[in-house]
């Protein structure tokens, strides 16, 4: 539906929090240190055709998925964004939001700066969150450190994560994330900060009045 102040599409009962980083800037850590202290923060969790990595868990990291299958989700309309990044599709569900916005609860979205510019062009209200690396060598170090990939892929990773940079600007905060805990600290302040917005709370003052 559209909300009555700002003209956007809101998919959410709370605050739409979109967070997206190059590969291995650490935003899937910073989700998790989130998730964890934020009574009231929900997960989205995306669909996936890549492989799973070690410690990583089918319905807790990603839905983990075969292309056929996605194939038909994009085919039912069933993503609120999706796209193809680094050979693999991901993509966000719109039945799982509307089922996290039901209790009305803040959601998390850790999805790539191409689903982020779909749901710009949507309209949907959010706030958008970019998270970078101090630096492209500490960058290429954490790829690294994965040990997960090829020095092939290491290297597109790299050569993307520059393009992706290039979308910063088009985010409402942009995180470096240098100290762990320091990032995460951000992230509260954000949320703390976009929940006092003025037209947010402005419902409630006209509320004084009457």
């Amino acid at each position: 539906m559209l909300t009555e102040d700002c003209g956007q599409e809101q998919l959410c009962g709370g605050l739409l929090f979109v967070m997206s980083a190059p590969s291995g800037a650490g935003k899937t850590t910073l989700g998790r240190l989130l998730l964890e202290r934020e009574a009231g923060l929900r997960h989205s969790i995306s669909y996936t055709t890549r492989a799973m990595r070690r410690g990583e868990r089918a319905g807790v990291d990603y839905h983990f998925v075969d292309q056929d299958t996605f194939q038909r989700m994009i085919d039912n309309n069933d993503f609120v964004e999706w796209a193809k990044v680094h050979g693999n599709y991901y993509g966000t569900s719109l039945a799982d939001i509307l089922q996290l916005c039901a209790e009305g609860r803040d959601v998390l979205l850790d999805i790539d700066v191409q689903g982020a510019e779909q749901l710009r062009a949507r309209g949907v209200d959010a706030v958008f969150i970019f998270i970078v690396p101090p630096n492209m060598e500490i960058l290429s170090q954490r790829l690294q450190q994965r040990d997960s990939d090829t020095h092939e892929v290491i290297a597109k990773r790299m050569v993307n994560a520059r393009r992706e940079l290039e979308h910063a600007p088009r985010y409402d905060y942009i995180i470096i994330n240098d100290r762990l805990e320091e990032a995460t600290q951000a992230l509260h302040a954000i949320i703390r900060a976009e929940h006092n917005r003025a037209r947010r709370v402005m419902p409630k003052v006209r509320q004084l009045g009457t």
